[in-house]
């Protein structure tokens, strides 16, 4: 089986992280066939040294300024060739046998729409991880799981085109829960998801990293998301409290207690 590398980066990425993030795809035990990078604006002249020196193994497409995740991962998911697309974030690290792994598990269930996996955390050495992050890993246990908290590791995530484009895709409104939103109208669809217990990326989780993922900024979009699924009816009112307002906590806490919260959560 084929698949593409849909991957996007924008000019406040590292140089060297996006060049061990690309690396880490094309020195796969069983490569891409197609592997497209889009430029999210303009990039700075340090990361363009880096996806040239690739040359004709990217499929490089450039947006003129800068629209935000959403919009750039459908830009870049349009011009995937493959039914089997695998998303990579432009600061982590795939393990080299990650794509084969979920290959399989297409190949052993033809149902399967999602196939995501289990992350370890690391600060600075990714032979140091700090935490395992891992989801649910039935099709029935993902639908539960959803409710709470996103059922998907989404750097690890391998899916198939044609079911993410039926859905209308990344919503480019959303800059902050677009991978959730995607999830959640992709199981509402009715396709088959799966998540395996292996460890298939290494993901940076710096404090500067930890900080976007609090603030009351990050806190409003996220009560806001959350209202969205109780007015869908994807939560009931009782499971929005249950998941909005301790969440709601940890977000405005300050950065060393929401890491410490996470290491927990982890464990």
């Amino acid at each position: 089986m084929e698949y593409s590398v849909l991957m996007s980066v924008y000019a406040k990425d590292q140089p060297d992280f996006l060049r061990t993030a690309i690396d880490s795809m094309l020195c796969q035990t069983v490569p891409p066939a197609q592997f497209v990078l889009v430029c999210d604006g303009p990039l700075t002249p340090a990361l363009n040294e880096v996806i040239e020196g690739y040359g004709e193994r990217l499929e490089v497409l450039r947006l003129p300024v800068n629209k935000g995740p959403g919009f750039a991962r459908n830009h870049a998911l349009s011009h995937c060739r493959c039914e089997l697309v695998a998303g990579m974030d432009s600061d982590d690290i795939s393990l080299p046998d990650r794509c084969e792994k979920q290959l399989a598990a297409f190949e052993r269930d033809s149902e399967l729409a999602v196939v995501s996996g289990a992350i370890e955390e690391f600060n600075e050495d990714p032979n140091e991880p700090f935490a395992v992050r891992r989801v649910p890993l039935t099709h029935e246990e993902i639908l539960q799981y959803s409710k709470k908290r996103i059922p998907f590791n989404n750097v690890t995530a391998m899916f198939k085109k044609a079911a993410v484009e039926a859905v209308g895709g990344y919503n480019a409104t959303l800059r902050l829960f677009e991978d959730y939103d995607l999830w959640i109208r992709t199981l509402k669809s009715g396709v088959k998801t799966a998540n395996l217990p292996d460890v298939l990326v290494k993901v940076r989780s710096t404090p500067a990293q930890l900080k976007r993922r609090g603030g009351r900024v990050y806190a409003k979009s996220m009560m806001r998301f959350r209202r969205q699924l109780l007015k869908t009816g994807w939560i009931s009112r009782k499971e929005y409290v249950m998941s909005a307002y301790p969440h709601y906590i940890v977000c405005i806490s300050p950065n060393g207690v929401r890491r410490l919260v996470y290491k927990i959560i982890r464990k």
